[in-house]
């Protein structure tokens, strides 16, 4: 869904106007989620991201990564580093985004204490991602056709005024993979990019809820700078994760030998 392009999350859009209510009256869920999935998100970025966990007690561990990303086309390779505390440091995670649904992404988590590569199998894909409320599917592009959309209402989040679009997956293995019986998203009318979801949990009956801040034009790219997301049960807060970007640059010249697992075992 939410693919987020600076780790996945993110929610970058193309700059598309409807100038009058009937027209966004008339437009459905399905046509709303095509805008999005178009939206221009940018090429070649690098950014520093501060990823906070914060538990139950509010208790906060705070983690730092460094991140490329680099378009082959509609697919998308990145590279995250973890360059700290101690704990985590090195810690790599390379990922293919693949934009059609036919081949399914391809995903590598570098454990330096163990000098071990482990490549993440699709049924993985729903499981939190080194700790964090985000799940290894969260932080990659959602396949359009592997969902079908259902426009609910319109509101207003922010002062802006956004849809509300319902989302199913279409199939049992979509449902597994992402972890997810149901998804609503909360789209930017006047810049068709997704500022909040809610994700109703396969398991454990838990739901998470996303919201995507601090947007502003980069580059030229309508960018989220903070992303949350937390899991809650029975109403209950479980856990919370903050990602912050900093020195957002797109179209960097990236070499396409760093998107290799060789790459990522040999640390940033």
């Amino acid at each position: 869904m939410f693919q987020i392009k600076h780790f996945t999350v993110v929610f970058s859009c193309c700059v598309l106007l409807f100038s009058c209510i009937d027209t966004a009256q008339a437009i459905s869920g399905r046509e709303i989620m095509e805008k999005v999935d178009a939206r221009d998100d940018g090429d070649n970025l690098t950014a520093n991201v501060e990823m906070i966990l914060i538990d139950k007690k509010g208790n906060e561990r705070i983690r730092k990564m460094k991140i490329f990303t680099r378009d082959k086309g509609k697919d998308t390779w990145k590279l995250q580093f973890f360059i700290s505390p101690a704990d985590v440091k090195d810690t790599g995670f390379l990922t293919y985004d693949y934009y059609e649904g036919e081949r399914d992404d391809d995903q590598w988590l570098f454990l330096p204490d163990l000098r071990k590569t482990k490549r993440i199998a699709s049924s993985d894909k729903s499981s939190a991602f080194m700790g964090s409320d985000f799940s290894y599917a969260d932080i990659t592009r959602r396949v359009l056709d592997e969902w079908t959309y259902k426009l609910l209402k319109e509101t207003e989040v922010n002062g802006h005024k956004v849809w509300l679009v319902e989302a199913l997956p279409v199939s049992k293995e979509v449902e597994d993979r992402y972890g997810f019986t149901k998804s609503v998203i909360f789209i930017r009318q006047d810049i068709f990019m997704g500022v909040r979801a809610v994700h109703w949990l396969k398991e454990g009956k838990k739901i998470k809820y996303q919201e995507m801040l601090g947007i502003k034009q980069i580059d030229g790219v309508w960018t989220s700078t903070e992303a949350r997301m937390k899991t809650t049960k029975n109403k209950v807060t479980l856990h919370k994760t903050v990602m912050k970007w900093t020195d957002i640059k797109y179209n960097q010249p990236i070499d396409d030998a760093l998107f290799t697992v060789r790459r990522l075992e040999k640390g940033i």
